[in-house]
C-alpha cells in the first residue's frame, strides 16, 4: 500500500510562505493499493494538485471517499480535473447527512449550482457515481475493503479504515476524543460514561494494530479547553491513540490554519516528549503535502 499526502491543512487553506513546508492545502489522501486502485480519502484543496497528477493515467476509475462534508473536506472537488474528461469514472462515498436529509450525492450538486460554481453536474464529461454508505457498511475497492467507523464531529463523519494484502490504515478525517457532557457530581454522569467508555473500546478495537494511523490532530492541550466541542483532537490525544491501539506509524494531520511550520514542529515535539516512550515505540510524524509512505 502506498499513501501520498496532497492536503494536510484543516478548517481553511492557509498558502503563503510560513507554511512552505508542511504546505497549506486543506485534507486529500492518495491511497494505491497493489492492484493500483486509486482510493482519494477527502476532496480538500488537495485535490486539485493530486487531479493534474493523475492526468497521465487516462482514462482512469477513482474512489472518493469523504470523511464528512464541511467545506474543507469537500472544496476542491469541483476542481478536481479527472471530473472534466470523458471515460473517466469517479466514484464519490460519503456518510448520510442527518442534517440535509440527504445522501452523500448533494456534496456535488449542492457545489455544482451556478450560485457557486460557473459548471453545472451536467456538464461534466466523466461518469460521477455516488454510494452513501451506512456505519461499518464494508465497501469491496479492487484488492481492498474500506469500512467506516462513526466518530465524534459536530456533523456525521465517518473515520475510514483501509485493509489491503494484510496490510492497513485508518483516517480520521475530524475526530475530537469522547468527552462527558455532564460535571462529575451530576445523576446523568456515570450513565453517559459508561456509553463513551463503550463507544471508546469499539473505535480502538476497529483500529487495533493498524500500520498507519492518520488523525485529526489540530490543537496543543493548552489550545483545547477552548476549543471543546469543536470536534477535533490534540497531538496528544492521537499520539496516545496511536500508542494504545499498537499502531505501527502515526501520522497527525488537519494542522491548525493559524500555525506556521515554526510552530508545528515546536507544538508536535512538546507532544511527542510528553507522550512517546525513549525508544522502541512506533514512529510518530506530521503530515506534510508530498510526504509518501509505503508499507
Amino acid at each position: 500500500m502506498k499513501v501520498r499526502f496532497w492536503g494536510v491543512r484543516g478548517s481553511l487553506a492557509a498558502p503563503g510562505p510560513a507554511t512552505l513546508r508542511y504546505g497549506g492545502n486543506t485534507t486529500c489522501i492518495e491511497v494505491r493499493t497493489e492492484d493500483n486502485t486509486i482510493i482519494v480519502l477527502d476532496g480538500g484543496t488537495g485535490i486539485f494538485p493530486l487531479g493534474h497528477s493523475l492526468l497521465r493515467e487516462m482514462p482512469l476509475t477513482a474512489h472518493v471517499f469523504i470523511s464528512h462534508t464541511h467545506w474543507d473536506h469537500i472544496q476542491g472537488l469541483p476542481l478536481f480535473v479527472p471530473i472534466f474528461i470523458p471515460k473517466n469514472v469517479i466514484r464519490i462515498h460519503g456518510p448520510y447527512d442527518i442534517v440535509a436529509g440527504s445522501g452523500i450525492d448533494q456534496v456535488m450538486n449542492v457545489q455544482l449550482q451556478y450560485s457557486y460554481f460557473p459548471v453545472r453536474e451536467a456538464e461534466l464529461r466523466a461518469t460521477l457515481e455516488y454510494e452513501t454508505l451506512t456505519v461499518g457498511q464494508p465497501v469491496q475497492v479492487g484488492d481492498s475493503t474500506v469500512t467506516g467507523h462513526l466518530l465524534n464531529h459536530p456533523v456525521v463523519n465517518l473515520g475510514y479504515r483501509i485493509d489491503s494484502g494484510g496490510r492497513s490504515m485508518f483516517f480520521t478525517g475530524d475526530h475530537e476524543p469522547y468527552f462527558n457532557i455532564y460535571d462529575p457530581e451530576d445523576p446523568e454522569y456515570p450513565a453517559y460514561q459508561a456509553m463513551l467508555d463503550e463507544k471508546q473500546c469499539l473505535f480502538e478495537d476497529f483500529i487495533r494494530g493498524v500500520d498507519l494511523l492518520v488523525a485529526d490532530s489540530a490543537y496543543t492541550i493548552s489550545e483545547y479547553p477552548s476549543k471543546r466541542g469543536w470536534g477535533h483532537g490534540t497531538f496528544d490525544s492521537v499520539i496516545q491513540l496511536g500508542l494504545k491501539v499498537g499502531a505501527k506509524r502515526i501520522v497527525c494531520t488537519h494542522h491548525e490554519p493559524t500555525r506556521n511550520d515554526d510552530a508545528l514542529e515546536k507544538a508536535f515535539q512538546e507532544a511527542v516528549e510528553r507522550c512517546c516512550p525513549s525508544s522502541g515505540g512506533p514512529e510518530v510524524m506530521l503530515a506534510r503535502e508530498g510526504l509518501e509512505l509505503t508499507f
